[in-house]
């Protein structure tokens, strides 16, 4: 039996129902054996960073590793940005990507190059195969070290000569993952959040990612704390009806340390506060103590000072945490204060963004995000990638459960969301999917639509078009050139894809168009104009 083949054997035992990727010369042993079975079966994107972007979703919403398979220098040279996103989100990927034959890489053929040099900056590991009997064993490890935390990529070069080998092999034993329980650090810091008379929560991707939103809860309820998501969230990490979820942080400095001004103790529970652009603000105030919760210990006391750091499993700790933590009078009537003001915040914003949907024109994009929010069919998946849209999205949207919501543009790989949102249809086929992208970062990765429309995927993505890269323009004189994207029939473009294609002309359409598009079952894509775009 073929090398290849016994792969198969071992992507089947760890779970992989599915190969990503975009198919080469180099991977001609493996995809002759994907040729002859379903199991697994292949998903086609035209370009690697689409590819990688669907193995991102279909992870997320799996809660399995993802396995892509890449084509030579140039698939992994495309897979680059997909890679790094999957790091920085800790998305568990094992890509594997097609060498040239051992037998003339002297000659430096065409295809051939150091795979693992390239890779190895976006990955947890990278590592080259170089003998038929290493080859599984390296990919049994690929697989183990995703699966614990921190996860990542890891990354495989396989020369295709040892792929096309007839070698009696055996499939090695899976290696168990790690069970990690809660921190043993729980009693010191119960005693530092009992002293709060200002608690605050900043419930980070690890929250979401572990499915720990009730225990975060649970904990919030107890402290009587304000709970803030994480900037720039990649999951739901509280929920955003929760009368103690406050609005998310913008992702400055200056704009986290504002929110978190006024209060004494913080739990940073799974966050990873990484500003966009430098301020002279820190994003921790002066004087607020801090006490920080992590399954990856390089995370706790990165970036400011922990008074107590607790690494372990994080719904366990936080659960062991609020079982420290009777609610007392004085905690539940803080909580109460909190929430009178929280409720009303939210549904002033709110009302106000529904009353923009009527206005003339291209939309206020508040409006347009609070009319795709209420728009979208209960139960709906929502992939966004609308750097500049997106906060409006998020406090317009009601995100309850961890699986509601999906975000990656934190990471700055441009281009994940139309990908990503075939990924996580196939992982829910039984509940609907918005891709709600901006113009900008759709065309990143526009190939996507593609496979949605192959695969019949019931993704209905809403494009907000301000025809330019509206986070640089708005930090340039006005006029400039590079940041202008008019022009492009975003509906025009979907139907050269095989998707149903719409651009509504005023608000009061957005409603009607997403439901009718969401009815369908049928890939779709409608296009929003919305004001803000480079001028």
């Amino acid at each position: 039996m073929s090398l290849a083949a016994r792969t198969l054997e071992l992507l089947r035992d760890e779970g992989v129902d599915r190969v990503f990727g975009n198919p080469g010369t180099t991977e001609l042993p493996l995809l002759r054996e994907l040729a002859t079975t379903t199991d697994p079966s292949y998903v086609l994107a035209l370009q690697e960073f689409s590819a990688v972007s669907a193995a991102d979703g279909y992870a997320r919403g799996t809660g399995r590793p993802a396995f892509v398979s890449v084509h030579a220098v140039p698939g992994v040279s495309n897979a680059l940005i997909g890679m790094n996103n999957a790091r920085r989100s800790r998305t568990p990927l094992v890509i594997t990507a097609g060498q040239q034959d051992q037998r003339f890489l002297r000659d430096a053929p065409m295809l051939g190059g150091d795979l693992v040099g390239l890779a190895a900056p976006a990955c947890l590991t990278a590592e080259e195969v170089h003998t038929g009997a290493d080859l599984l064993p390296l990919l049994r490890r690929a697989f183990a070290r995703v699966r614990r935390q921190p996860s990542g990529p890891a990354f495989l070069s396989i020369p295709m000569n040892l792929l096309a080998a007839d070698e009696d092999v055996p499939v090695p034993s899976r290696i168990p993952a790690p069970d990690a329980g809660p921190s043993p650090a729980v009693e010191e810091a119960a005693a530092v959040l009992r002293s709060a008379e200002r608690p605050a929560i900043l419930a980070g991707d690890r929250v979401g990612a572990t499915r720990s939103v009730a225990e975060l809860t649970a904990l919030a309820e107890a402290l009587g704390a304000t709970v803030y998501p994480q900037p720039q969230y990649e999951y739901v990490n509280a929920d955003s009806e929760h009368p103690l979820t406050a609005p998310s942080p913008h992702f400055t400095g200056t704009e986290i340390a504002k929110a978190l001004a006024g209060h004494d103790v913080l739990l940073v529970a799974g966050a990873a506060i990484r500003p966009h652009v430098w301020t002279p603000e820190r994003p921790i105030p002066d004087g607020v103590r801090v006490v920080q919760l992590d399954d990856d210990p390089a995370e706790i006391g990165r970036s400011y000072d922990v008074e107590v750091g607790l690494a372990g499993s994080v719904g366990a700790t936080l659960a062991a945490l609020t079982a420290l933590l009777p609610g007392r009078e004085a905690d539940r009537e803080r909580g109460a204060r909190i929430a009178e003001t929280l409720l009303r915040e939210r549904t002033t914003w709110r009302d106000r963004a529904r009353a923009g949907v009527d206005a003339g024109g291209p939309l206020d994009p508040a409006s347009a995000a609070q009319a795709v929010a209420d728009a979208v069919a209960p139960g709906t998946v929502v992939v966004e990638e609308a750097p500049t849209t997106g906060p409006a999205l998020r406090r317009a949207l009601v995100q309850r459960d961890a699986g509601d919501y999906h975000n990656s543009s934190g990471n700055g790989g441009l281009g994940w969301g139309a990908g990503a949102a075939v990924g996580l249809a196939l992982a829910h086929p039984d509940r609907p999917v918005v891709g709600f992208l901006g113009d900008g970062s759709a065309m990143f990765g526009v190939q996507g639509l593609w496979t949605a429309a192959r695969l019949g995927a019931p993704v209905t993505y809403v494009v907000v078009d301000n025809g330019g890269y509206r986070a640089v323009s708005d930090a340039l004189p006005p006029g400039f050139e590079g940041t202008r994207l008019g022009g492009v029939d975003w509906a025009g473009l979907a139907r050269s894809l095989g998707l149903h294609g719409t651009a509504v002309e005023h608000g009061s359409e957005i409603g009607p168009t997403l439901a009718a598009a969401q009815r369908s079952g049928e890939p779709s894509l409608v296009v929003v104009r919305i004001r803000g775009g480079a001028s």
